[in-house]
């Protein structure tokens, strides 16, 4: 998730490109460039680490320059260093350049194809193989040539290319990652998010997927990936003001975060998983290591912790390899029994909670092969670990974490997967097709938000209760968890989560006519154990209001409300599940007028025990 701003017009172009990157930073902050067309060739600068350093080694004047890209990375292929930062070259550098959002999964085979045309690369990521594409296919014609490297890409990514030989025009294409136009006089802007240019231009146009874009300051022209002109589109005012834009329209950052979900969890995904094929070289772990585990012990704290209890029942069920949850800041003062043949996974969003670190260090000082799994590429537990596997969601701003949650699961889908591949045991069939339909997640989870839900009517009923109960079993039990954490942190109504078998043992206490229950009754081998656990809730006069699957009518029978989420396979389901669960939050809070984005004795970071 990294961000992407160009212009071309009669300005000089460098002050608003390095305006531009400022107000994308949020996408990406490890790296930052900008590539200038001068009339002897195309002009870098990159720098590591933030803004800061690029507007430094850039200054903010000097050059005449009216055709420009810039680019802020959030690392996903290759490390955070200077030879990875955009804006990325091609074979002749001062001729042509890309800049590049997303995930260009067959990134592999092009390369070799590339390399073996005699393509010489100069940086480890994905998105070079882009500007060697266009290299191969470029007759004179950028437009054409862009379009049949797209032709070549799978993935999902937005890119721009800026060529020295075209003065005045940028080209630029999309799939299932944003890219938008800005349309001012006399001269034209092409970015990831319309934020980048807001305070030039309010007049805007968005390219469809497969289309390819081509700028100039004269306008905009459209062309299909098959190289064929294709009618203009219709230009569009926004009203938003400057912290609307940086918030994507969105009200709040978790609401943004929360609709951002299915690009986080599909550039997570991103190139590991290919037609049925699992890629998961990042794992640290040979295979004959992986097979000679006997235990993978899970530490984390808060959301991340949640994640990792869905870890479990995946890794147990698919693996067929004890799986042992823990909250790191009470592991590492119980004296726990590790030795070699235990994998420890440590969860962090950030990669800076001390308890998880200190957790980490004890794991690999008593002999544990340790792994880590977090977002931020250079924190602390990456130092602390053997290997790490990152999710790839882009900063989260709201303290309440949303899309981190998801893309930590999709990532214990993956290693539970790779572990079953290693270990033999499911049939390489059954893994093929789960993967196909991890594949398909980010897809289920933006159907259910572009979808219609009861969600708001729910909450205007509920949002005054004084308590709420979560109840679920299996998988569905880090899923209420999750949600009821949500619920706490955002709206300060005191909530319980609890396994719905473990009811009658106390909590059953609680209930009357007043509480809410929330029940995640998604499909699935305990789902009659559910219905039961929620009629006796009923019984005691509770409202009961379920997550189901699509499909499935006989819950309507047994809840006083149902949220449905589209089917997939029953271990999925918890990435779907808390979507309803974080909106339901989310929208109670809001009701109840509160801070969503900084609630109260939060951070978002727990740097300290």
């Amino acid at each position: 998730m990294c961000g992407i701003i160009g212009y071309v017009g009669p300005r000089a172009c460098k002050p608003l490109l390095l305006d531009g990157l400022e107000r994308l930073e949020y996408r990406g902050y490890d790296s930052a460039g900008i590539v200038l067309r001068e009339d002897a060739g195309l002009d870098y600068v990159r720098a590591v680490g933030n803004l800061s350093f690029l507007k430094e080694a850039a200054g903010r004047n000097g050059s005449v320059a009216t055709t420009g890209l810039g680019h802020t990375r959030w690392a996903t292929h290759g490390r955070v260093a200077e030879q990875n930062a955009h804006p990325l070259t091609g074979c002749e550098p001062g001729r042509i350049a890309v800049v590049l959002n997303g995930i260009v999964e067959n990134f592999r085979e092009l390369k070799e194809s590339l390399v073996a045309d005699g393509h010489v690369f100069s940086s480890e990521t994905d998105a070079e193989v882009v500007v060697h594409l266009v290299e191969r296919h470029d007759r004179g014609d950028l437009v054409q040539a862009v379009a049949a490297a797209y032709r070549e890409l799978e993935g999902h990514y937005a890119f721009v290319v800026i060529h020295h030989d075209h003065p005045g025009l940028l080209v630029g294409a999309r799939h299932q990652c944003p890219l938008v136009v800005g349309v001012g006089e006399g001269e034209t802007f092409l970015a990831s998010n319309l934020a980048a240019f807001l305070r030039e231009t309010r007049d805007v146009q968005f390219p469809n997927d497969d289309e390819v874009v081509a700028i100039t300051p004269e306008g905009v022209r459209y062309v299909s990936v098959e190289g064929a002109d294709v009618p203009g589109h219709d230009t569009v005012r926004v009203d938003w003001d400057d912290e609307g834009a940086e918030k994507g329209g969105y009200e709040t950052f978790m609401l943004k975060e929360i609709y951002e979900q299915p690009e986080g969890v599909a550039e997570t995904i991103g190139d590991r998983v290919r037609h049925g094929r699992l890629q998961l070289d990042e794992i640290g772990l040979s295979d004959d290591e992986l097979r000679d585990l006997r235990r993978i012990v899970v530490l984390a704290c808060g959301t991340a912790y949640h994640s990792g209890v869905v870890g479990r029942y995946v890794i147990e069920e698919w693996a067929r390899l004890p799986v042992e949850p823990d909250i790191a800041s009470e592991w590492r003062y119980r004296n726990p029994v590790i030795d070699p043949h235990t994998l420890v996974v440590g969860v962090s969003q950030s990669g800076e909670t001390r308890d998880t670190i200190q957790a980490m260090k004890l794991a690999h000082d008593l002999g544990a092969r340790t792994l880590a799994i977090t977002n931020m590429m250079g924190t602390q537990i990456t130092r602390e670990v053997d290997a790490v596997l990152y999710t790839r969601t882009g900063l989260e701003m709201a303290v309440a974490s949303s899309k981190t949650f998801t893309a930590q699961v999709a990532l214990f889908y993956l290693l539970a997967l790779k572990l079953a591949q290693v270990r033999e045991t499911l049939p390489p069939e059954e893994i093929s097709s789960l993967l196909e339909e991890v594949h398909d997640l980010p897809q289920k989870i933006e159907a259910f938000l572009d979808g219609d839900h009861p969600i708001d009517e729910i909450a205007r009923r509920v949002h005054d209760k004084q308590f709420f109960l979560y109840l679920g079993r299996h998988v569905g039990l880090p899923v209420c968890l999750e949600g009821a954490l949500k619920l706490k942190e955002i709206s300060y109504i005191p909530t319980d989560a609890y396994s719905a078998g473990e009811m009658k043992h106390g909590p059953i206490a609680l209930l009357d006519d007043a509480t809410p229950v929330v029940c995640v009754a998604t499909d699935s081998h305990v789902y009659d154990k559910v219905v039961s656990n929620i009629q006796e809730t009923r019984a005691r006069g509770a409202h009961v209001i379920a997550v189901a699957t699509d499909g499935n009518e006989d819950i309507q029978h047994h809840a006083d409300d149902v949220i449905y989420v589209p089917r997939t396979h029953p271990l999925l389901q918890a990435a779907l599940a808390i979507v309803p669960l974080q909106l339901l939050a989310y929208r109670i809070a809001r009701l109840r007028g509160l801070n969503i984005d900084q609630p109260r004795n939060l951070a978002k970071t727990v740097t300290v025990e």
